[in-house]
């Protein structure tokens, strides 16, 4: 069933703000009853991103460091100047923060086609790709204000150092795979989906910049949209796996293929290459009168290559290494050497002599037996005072004995106290459909209960599906830890609301199969907890909503009648 918001769409930043807003077209409006998905938050806030046409012509201002745009934007340093339109990395003084700029006059043959991808790719609002944040035509100029993430690595200056690990190149293909699945089902496409354009962050997360925005700018299209994508997922696979451009040509930093050989399996290329994956390269790969691989059928769409990923066995991580610890040196000490200093080295160590006992006489003998008459008599004597106190103290360890038993459980120690776990990342989760509300996501633990992350209002429940399979976010913990309970704070009460936990291989899992349940509870109330039958370790964590109750009659809840939920606080112990 189709998924759409109404009225307003919302373009959310990681902070919160909402520099773009984009009004739907009145279709959309008008079939806001037939729609049982909507987002319908009163504080939703409309904006302009610019008007269109000033009625004047006029030459466009000179661009340099320092330019600023809507009194806002201040330009820093040009990165890409081409074809008529630059590229550049700019400071947002308003929100403090660095961003990129993509400029180029109005009048540009492409001017009309950049603003318009621009705001189509910003409707997505899918946190998987570098998020357009405005779009503006001004004093005669057009440009696109996107995300820069300056803990972000392009795949290019990864490959620089070697090829993938097999678990880095299957997650890079998984999520690169799902995103796109999820742009074209939106009908967008990239077109220009290259080493330049992924970007790996510092949590692990794979990042895609200029969906649909870098093939405009470049005036580039398709009319097999879907199939130029899925090549080129398999060309990143290809490079990634071999360090090889999957071409004739020399590419991104990459030696191509050697001429008049055509396209060689990776696993052929190069030793070691993870054959599973070789074969997923090889059928996004295939073109026109060629085999895509030894056995498979060609995967000529992401969502084709979405599924085959999916059948595959899954690819662990590499076990930690551990540096084994020193060899325990054994230290000993010498008769009659203890506390000498140690020989020079290389000196020769001397032998210690004992001297010989003293010669005993009968003087010596007799006070010899004196003495230990007397110490066995000490002995005795102490024994027995020993043993009386002991047995005035028994009644009283008995009873100590008891209370700490009972106390324990019987185990004879105190329980382990609950450890509370860290969150030091976040992600919203999305199996189908549009994602719920991305931006909002970090307010779930925030520590500040007022402040929450919601699903949009359904018009039938408290099951999602089959809307969707569920809702939810998936949190990083930093590292693997032996995670026991996990505790959620709800908005609204109601029927029930179904909280399914599940443990995942990294912040943006390829789908709901490739993760394992921990864990599930119904809660009628404002807080479900969620206690797993034994303690699992793992780093990754999604908190996954099922059903969700009817919330309208809440005086407090935001405009609209229907099923929905929202997490205030989650909160994970060890």
């Amino acid at each position: 069933m189709a998924e759409r918001s109404t009225a307003a769409v919302d373009v959310a930043d990681n902070s919160g703000e909402q520099p773009l807003t984009a009004k739907a077209d009145q279709s959309t409006a008008d079939g806001v009853a037939k729609n049982p998905e909507r987002d319908t938050d009163s504080d939703q806030a409309q904006g302009s991103g610019g008007t269109e046409g000033s009625g004047r012509k006029a030459s466009p201002p000179e661009l340099h460091s320092g330019h600023k745009l809507a009194r806002r934007y201040r330009l820093e340093e040009c990165v890409t100047r081409l074809d008529g339109f630059s590229s550049w990395r700019a400071v947002d003084e308003k929100l403090r923060r660095a961003v990129g700029v993509h400029l180029l006059p109005a009048d540009h043959a492409r001017a009309r086609s950049v603003l318009a991808a621009a705001r189509a790719s910003a409707l997505l609002g899918d946190p998987r790709f570098v998020q357009v944040l405005d779009a503006v035509e001004e004093n005669d100029l057009v440009y696109v204000v996107h995300e820069w993430l300056p803990d972000a690595t392009e795949l290019t200056t990864l490959l620089t150092a070697g090829p993938l690990e097999p678990h880095d190149a299957y997650q890079m293909v998984s999520q690169i795979a799902s995103a796109m699945a999820a742009a074209h089902r939106e009908g967008l496409a990239h077109l220009r989906l290259n080493p330049n354009a992924v970007l790996r962050t510092s949590t692990g997360q794979w990042r895609i910049r200029g969906l649909a925005v870098n093939a405009a700018l470049r005036g580039i299209s398709s009319d097999t949209p879907q199939r130029t994508d899925t090549e080129a997922i398999g060309a990143l696979l290809y490079a990634a796996l071999t360090q090889r451009w999957p071409y004739e040509s020399d590419a991104y930093g990459l030696s191509g293929l050697p001429k008049d050989v055509g396209l060689i399996a990776p696993d052929q290329v190069r030793a070691g290459v993870h054959r599973g994956l070789s074969e997923l390269a090889m059928r996004a790969l295939v073109n026109d009168g060629a085999t895509a691989s030894r056995h498979e059928a060609p995967c000529t769409t992401p969502e084709e290559l979405v599924k085959a990923i999916g059948e595959m066995p899954r690819i662990r991580p590499p076990e930690p290494a551990f540096t084994a610890p020193p060899e325990y040196q054994r230290t000993t000490y010498q008769q009659g050497a203890y506390g000498r200093p140690a020989p020079h080295p290389g000196a020769t160590p001397q032998p210690i002599t004992t001297p010989p006992p003293p010669l005993q006489s009968r003087t010596g003998k007799a006070l010899k037996w004196a003495v230990s008459a007397l110490l066995i008599a000490a002995l005795g004597l102490g024994s027995w005072q020993l043993a009386d106190a002991l047995m005035d103290q028994g009644g009283k360890s008995d009873d100590t004995n008891k209370s700490q038993q009972t106390d324990d459980g019987g185990k004879g120690a105190a329980q382990r106290k609950p450890t509370p776990i860290s969150i030091k990342g976040s992600q919203e989760f999305v199996a189908k459909g549009d994602p719920q509300h991305p931006g909002d996501v970090a307010k779930t633990y925030d520590g500040n209960p007022s402040t929450y992350w919601r699903t949009k209002t359904f018009n039938e429940g408290p099951t999602i599906a089959p809307y969707k399979p569920g809702v939810g976010i998936v949190y990083d913990l930093g590292s693997a830890k032996s995670l026991s309970t996990a505790t959620v704070s709800l908005r609204y009460p109601g029927d029930h609301t179904t909280v399914e936990l599940y443990s995942a291989d990294s912040l943006t899992p390829p789908s709901l199969e490739s993760m394992h349940q921990i864990g599930k509870v119904t809660s009628t109330g404002t807080t479900a907890t969620v206690k797993l039958s034994k303690p699992v370790k793992t780093q990754y964590v999604l908190v996954w909503l099922t059903a969700v109750p009817y919330s309208g009659s809440d005086p407090s809840a935001y405009a609209g009648a229907g099923y929905k939920q929202a997490i205030g606080e989650v909160k994970f112990t060890g």
